[in-house]
């Protein structure tokens, strides 16, 4: 099984970091933060003639992980009630992928795709989060993903998640879930 995290913290070792290494926990997976790679905002041109204009960044090899992937955890801190940038930036550019000629299979290449959702944040993140999760519900159902299963942790100074029993238990089971699917 081909796990791949995307990591959309800016702080090495934080609290999403931290939660998301319970849940990948013995098993094998691709490890990508996305802070480490350059990465170009989107340049909407969806409706120009000629379409979206080639970007030079590291973007590319990134969605080429992603396509080949079978379960996906994307993992970011809640950041004014929101993923953060750098995994926003991410998933934006699905937009210029999706008419990409270089990756002509890109959405069909993510049906059925299992994704995973770890969050943490302060202000009460099992509440004010909510609105993140339906944001990723909606972009899994728009990429015919399948949304599988979150955590809202806890935490906003470094090792806070650790004091956050039940997202740390919750983040075990979920772990066995992916082993069982293994």
């Amino acid at each position: 099984m081909n796990i791949v995290v995307l990591y959309g913290g800016t702080r090495d070792g934080g609290n999403t970091e931290l939660l998301t290494e319970t849940v990948i926990g013995d098993l094998s997976a691709d490890k990508i933060y996305l802070k480490d790679y350059q990465m170009n905002h989107i340049v909407d041109q969806r409706h120009d003639e000629k379409g979206f204009d080639q970007v030079e960044d590291d973007y590319d090899q990134i969605v080429s992980k992603v396509m080949d992937a079978d379960v996906l955890i994307f993992a970011t801190p809640i950041y004014w009630y929101g993923m953060s940038s750098v995994m926003k930036t991410f998933v934006d550019r699905w937009s210029q992928t999706a008419r990409d000629n270089k990756f002509p299979n890109f959405k069909a290449s993510m049906t059925n795709k299992p994704v995973y959702l770890i969050a943490v944040g302060g202000d009460e993140p099992r509440i004010k989060g909510l609105p993140l999760v339906q944001q990723f519900k909606y972009i899994c159902e728009f990429m015919n993903f399948t949304f599988v299963d979150y955590i809202l942790g806890n935490g906003v100074k470094p090792l806070d998640i650790l004091k956050d029993e039940k997202s740390i238990e919750y983040a075990k089971a979920m772990n066995k879930s992916l082993m069982n699917r293994g």
